[in-house]
């Protein structure tokens, strides 16, 4: 009994000695950030190149850094004293219990036992709270390098394509579920054509690359080509755009599901309703289609497992190229070559070769562990693929064998597209999220997505436009909208 009382005076003696230290540690970490205060105020006075939005976020940051080191520190200061007063609490109950001594390696052994676990409750504090600001710090970035221009609303189903015009005037082409594809003035978001040919879903929109021509592959068993002719409404004043660069709040959008779709968006435009050619022999579903390099033939990808090589003066089948187990996903063309990649829901995807008119050589790649949902060609002799297996890989055509990156992300990934000047991979998921990675599968950054912006169901599909001023990237999905980004891409790879 008495050794009972004489360990609680010592405990509370321990305890009153922790909270005098807490409240002086308290006091000391007060009177230094006072000390600090004119420091920062004399920072803030100092002349700087940053404009003064991207300075005062700095500073702020740096503030909520300092705060959360104080309060670390603070916090390991006093889980050492708990160290201190445990090992303290455990020799004196070591000389005390049944009347005999612990042996000193038992007492080593509890005492090391309790200081693993405060070590451990330490280490899960810091992680904590630096991943908070580390996630805090990333969130503000990407908004600053990534941001919502313009929003493309007028389909009356999802989007599952969008592409963009690789002449003058240049503008921005969607294919949708319902049946139609349009084409939009990137600069106001008013649609100029409608296209209407088709009798199933518009799965996939391509444009010509020296006329003004469009590529459209459907589920009614064919690919249309079509010509169109535009004329670009005078752009907004800058002063508009920079009202919805600014920031989230500055976004109109709905809080639905999905987008008001004004019943006369696309009423009031030219409508297209015959193609200048249809390309049939399928027998299922056509995924998708594009041009072969110089526009003389073009390549579609079907359900019925075969991709074919039309030619476009003609319309007739050139080449019917068969090997994949299951349905094709996606077909692209190399830019400067005569080379085309397709994807299949047999976990692979086959690169054919036409180079040399006599000899079609095929590879296939394997390394995914799901459907293939697209691969396409970047600068030199790489491919990237995507998966639903929530990977994306990126092949060296010289070796085939495996992969030289991959990349693991948390949801499935639709339709890729690279920006090949930069490098620049986008990944549209499932999960409606867009994230950006480089060639070496370096994450660089995720396009701000809340309430008011962004998509609000599945990403479909993403482009690049390299050379447009207003916005360089472009998304769609079945939230039936499609998106115009402005990527800050220097700052980008800068923060890399």
């Amino acid at each position: 009994m008495p050794t009972e009382s004489g360990t609680c005076s010592a405990a509370r003696q321990a305890k009153q000695k922790r909270k005098s230290h807490s409240l002086s540690i308290r006091r000391t970490n007060s009177s230094e950030q006072e000390r600090t205060a004119l420091p920062r105020e004399m920072l803030e006075g100092q002349d700087s190149k940053l404009p003064s939005s991207v300075r005062s976020t700095l500073l702020e940051l740096f503030g909520q850094i300092e705060r959360e080191f104080e309060n670390l520190y603070i916090e390991n200061l006093e889980l050492r004293r708990e160290i201190e007063t445990l090992n303290e609490r455990l020799a004196a109950e070591g000389q005390a219990i049944d009347g005999a001594e612990l042996s000193k390696g038992q007492l080593k052994t509890k005492a090391s036992h309790s200081t693993s676990q405060l070590s451990q409750k330490l280490k899960t504090t810091y992680k904590a709270s630096t991943s908070k600001i580390v996630s805090s710090f990333k969130t503000t970035t990407s908004r600053a390098v990534c941001q919502l221009v313009k929003e493309y609303i007028g389909h009356r189903d999802g989007i599952w394509d969008v592409s963009v015009a690789r002449t003058q005037p240049v503008v921005l082409g969607t294919a949708s579920a319902d049946h139609t594809a349009l084409l939009w003035s990137i600069e106001t978001g008013r649609c100029l054509v409608k296209y209407s040919g088709h009798v199933g879903s518009v799965n996939s929109i391509k444009f010509h690359p020296s006329e003004q021509l469009a590529l459209t592959a459907s589920g009614d068993q064919t690919a249309h080509i079509w010509s169109y002719a535009v004329q670009l409404p005078t752009p907004q004043p800058i002063a508009d755009t920079t009202q919805q660069i600014c920031g989230e709040d500055e976004v109109e959008c709905s809080d639905k599901d999905e987008p008001d779709v004004d019943a006369d968006v696309s009423s009031d435009c030219p409508t297209i309703r015959v193609p200048l050619t249809s390309l049939k022999s399928h027998q299922g579903v056509v995924i998708a289609a594009d041009w072969l390099v110089g526009g003389k033939q073009a390549v579609t990808a079907s359900w019925d497992r075969t991709a074919n090589l039309f030619d476009v003066e003609t319309a007739e089948l050139v080449h019917s190229l068969t090997g994949h187990d299951q349905e094709l996903t996606h077909c692209c063309t190399h830019p400067t070559q005569r080379l085309v990649v397709t994807s299949s829901r047999d976990t692979t995807f086959r690169l054919w070769d036409f180079r040399d008119p006599s000899i079609h050589s095929v590879n296939v790649f394997q390394g995914h562990t799901d459907t293939v949902t697209s691969a396409v060609f970047t600068v030199g002799d790489n491919v990237v693929s995507g998966s639903d297996d929530r990977t994306v890989k990126v092949w060296d055509l010289r070796n085939m064998r495996s992969p030289i990156a991959t990349i693991r992300t948390d949801s499935a990934i639709n339709r890729i597209n690279v920006c090949v000047g930069q490098k620049i991979i986008a990944l549209p998921h499932d999960n409606r999220q867009v994230r950006l990675f480089d060639m070496s599968g370096v994450r660089l950054a995720r396009l701000p997505r809340s309430s008011r912006q962004g998509h609000r169901r599945m990403v479909c599909c993403s482009a690049w436009s390299e050379d447009h001023p207003m916005c360089n990237l472009f998304t769609c999905g079945f939230d039936r909208q499609a998106i115009g980004w402005s990527i800050n891409i220097p700052a980008l790879l800068q923060e890399k």
